[in-house]
């Protein structure tokens, strides 16, 4: 071990060691483990109890310098608690390492020689002579000159050190298959293996309310280290034996009170265990091993048990009460990160069966649809509000919806739920997009306002949303946007761009800046696809989102007009949504089909007293061609004439009629100028005495209204 260097040399390692000769004495080490054992030039320490009162205070320093090839050049670990560790002058420092852990440390430190970047403050494990591990805080520093290597500074975990970056380190993630690993890592510290076992309602997201009734279900959440496990033994993911299960709950839950237990060797593991079969799927391996088990406790009346952390150990190293308080400290504080990785998982499930609900199930007869959706990873702040829809109207248009509502969890959730279920609403009576999007602009900001319910303290102000209504018989579409990223349209050719949508500030912004909404048309004849989605799909850090955007409509533009649309978009979505992204991934495929020309008819007739005669002879003609049935045909034809009569009484300008043959019915249109809408009178007569809706309510399935720029359109459906 060289000498303490004087404080005028300059390099990393003597700056570091110069320190450590302030704060060590001369010969700690030795002063506290005794006289050494010498083996020609290399001095082998015995392993000294971790214990601070021992030394007067707690010794935590050390210094190792390296060469260009990674062997130790000079070291300074005086301090007692690095005792046991062979750092031998020309030893390759990865020999300190556990073998799992040398490819990371070792691309760490040529890291650190290439760039002479400072690598600092890395939690590690270092391997003593006798097996045991010391978890140390490992900093990696350039030297002076890049041909003299690098200092390697250590700080070994002290106890209190230990529970606090244990903690720091298990509260980072809201995944709880995360915050169980990261607590299986920190019990290393006082064992050769660490796992963790939670209740399996603990696992799934649900809650875990005082002592567990009838059969008791444990699932392996963690386990560490990573390595080959023998046949039998349970692994991460599965379910322990149900006898298992029984025992490790009945012994932490001794008297009715969750306590620590430990078994100290072998035989004595196998006879509280009893069965062969446990003892494969709970001890790791053959060696003589001993088991300390301490139960995840949330603190009540009474208090839950949410699972069961095991620390084995070889049984000649025996736990000590002092390492046992620790263990219970840091499970103590680890406990309620895992009771809000199982509340985030909860809320997790249920907002991603709420997002699974309103996914689009078809598209109708005249529009193929293909959705996907992605949740954000779990570990991020939670499911997003993002949403698509499509469903077919009444009046045989078909409405696609996407929607991105700001935020995350149940506050976006339950307003993504509200906004996409209005849309429907709206949209199913009739009013234009840009119409519907003045309503939830007005939703959105009402909202804001509420200081009770699931959304209080939630703002949903700057949502996007866009809206696309597509006519299968003039195969145009009608497409409004509030805010949102423009959809991507690719024609029957191939050839695919993003439309030119004209930005919207998006739904709830202030008055002031508040805008009308843009109503853009189109022509999508049969054939064309169109690409709704939310950000979450085009956004990369690396890229504009224009660049995103135009990597999306280059992908989609491969989709084959004979490839199957759900296939499509799913590889869609996995060729531009990353493995592990922040914000979900929504995505809407629509290929556009329509009817058949000789499926639909229209007549435009003057607004005079023969005009419903004209029609019913009209549509009569026409629905022999169709070969419809004889009382259909007169039902329609009444109804015809009925719709026409009353466009002619209430309204001026041309009337316009138009028929429609579906795969189930016929949906008969009236169209004319008039803006008075029509209802149905408790006393079955129309406001001005007719009878005419008595009429039509008779004879068909469904009928509604739908308002156009020049006036109103009546619809009805009527069964073949």
């Amino acid at each position: 071990m060289d000498s303490t260097p004087s404080p005028s040399s300059s390099s990393p390692f003597d700056l570091v060691s110069s320190a450590l000769g302030r704060y060590i004495p001369r010969g700690g080490a030795a002063a506290a483990a005794g006289p050494a054992d010498v083996q020609g030039d290399h001095t082998i320490r015995r392993r000294v109890p971790d214990d601070p009162a021992a030394g007067g205070q707690e010794r935590i320093l050390g210094v190792v310098n390296l060469d260009r090839d990674l062997r130790i050049t000079r070291c300074n670990l005086d301090a007692p608690v690095f005792a046991g560790l062979d750092a031998v002058a020309g030893s390759p420092f990865v020999d300190l390492l556990p073998h799992g852990d040398v490819p990371t440390v070792t691309r760490r430190l040529r890291q650190v020689l290439e760039t002479g970047e400072a690598h600092v403050a890395r939690i590690q494990r270092l391997q003593r002579g006798d097996g045991s591990e010391l978890v140390v805080s490992l900093s990696i520093l350039p030297a002076a000159a890049p041909e003299e290597g690098l200092t390697v500074s250590l700080i070994a975990m002290a106890r209190r050190l230990h529970l606090y970056a244990a903690e720091t380190a298990i509260g980072t993630s809201l995944d709880i298959g995360e915050t169980a690993q990261s607590l299986a890592e920190s019990l290393l510290a006082w064992g050769d293996v660490g796992a963790v076992d939670l209740d399996f309602a603990v696992w799934t997201g649900e809650g875990v309310t005082g002592r567990a009734q009838g059969r008791i279900r444990l699932r392996r959440a963690a386990l560490v280290p990573d390595r080959a496990w023998p046949d039998g033994y349970v692994t991460p993911g599965d379910d322990l034996p149900s006898d298992a299960s029984r025992l490790l709950a009945q012994a932490v839950r001794r008297d009715d009170a969750p306590q620590t237990i430990v078994i100290p060797d072998r035989k004595t593991v196998e006879r509280v265990l009893g069965s062969p079969r446990v003892v494969r799927a709970l001890v790791p391996g053959d060696r003589s091993v001993g088991v300390a088990c301490i139960p995840l406790v949330l603190h009540g009346a009474p208090p839950v048990v949410l699972g069961v952390a095991e620390v084995w150990r070889r049984a000649d190293c025996p736990f000590r009460d002092s390492e046992l308080l620790d263990l219970q400290e840091l499970v103590a504080r680890t406990a309620h990160h895992v009771d809000l990785a199982r509340q985030h998982q909860r809320e997790h499930t249920q907002v991603l069966a709420l997002q699974r609900r309103l996914l689009p199930r078809t598209g109708g007869d005249t529009v193929e649809v293909a959705s996907v959706y992605q949740p954000a990873t779990p570990d991020s702040a939670g499911v997003g509000g993002d949403w698509v829809n499509s469903f077919p109207l009444a009046d045989g248009r078909t409405a696609l919806v996407v929607g991105d509502v700001v935020g995350h969890g149940l506050g976006a959730a339950a307003t993504m739920g509200q906004l996409s279920m209005e849309a429907r609403a709206l949209l199913s009576a009739g009013l234009a997009p840009d119409e519907v999007l003045e309503h939830l602009d007005e939703t959105v900001t009402l909202l804001d306002d509420a200081e009770s319910g699931l959304t209080a303290g939630y703002s949903a102000l700057g949502s996007t949303c866009c809206i696309a209504l597509y006519d299968p018989v003039s195969h145009h579409v009608t497409l409004s946007s509030a805010g949102h990223l423009p959809p991507v349209l690719v024609s029957p050719d191939g050839h695919a761009s993003p439309l030119a949508v004209r930005p919207h500030p998006g739904l709830g912004t202030e008055f002031a800046l508040r805008e009308p909404f843009d109503v853009h048309t189109f022509e999508a004849p049969p054939g064309t696809l169109l690409a709704l989605y939310t950000d979450g799909l085009v956004e990369d850090p690396a890229l504009s989102i224009d660049e995103g955007i135009g990597r999306l409509a280059e992908t989609v533009s491969t989709v084959h007009p004979w490839d199957s649309l759900q296939q499509a978009a799913r590889r869609v979505a996995s060729a531009l949504a990353p493995v592990r992204q922040r914000d979900d991934v929504t995505l809407l495929l629509a290929r556009m089909i329509g009817y058949r020309k000789g499926d639909t008819a229209t007549w435009r007739l003057p607004a005079r007293d023969d005009a419903p005669a004209r029609a019913r002879a009209q549509v009569s003609a026409l629905l022999r061609r169709w070969r419809t049935r004889d009382e259909t045909r007169d039902n329609v034809s009444l109804l015809i004439s009925e719709l026409v009569t009353n466009a002619v009484r209430f309204a001026t300008g041309p009337v316009t009629v138009r028929l429609i043959r579906t795969g189930h019915g016929l949906l008969c249109e009236v169209g004319d100028t008039g803006n008075g809408r029509p209802r149905l009178s408790r006393g079955g007569l129309l406001d001005d005495g007719g009878r005419g809706l008595h009429i039509v309510h008779g004879l068909t399935t469904r009928w509604g209204v739908r308002w156009t720029d020049t006036g109103k359109v009546v619809w009805t459906e009527v069964a073949r």
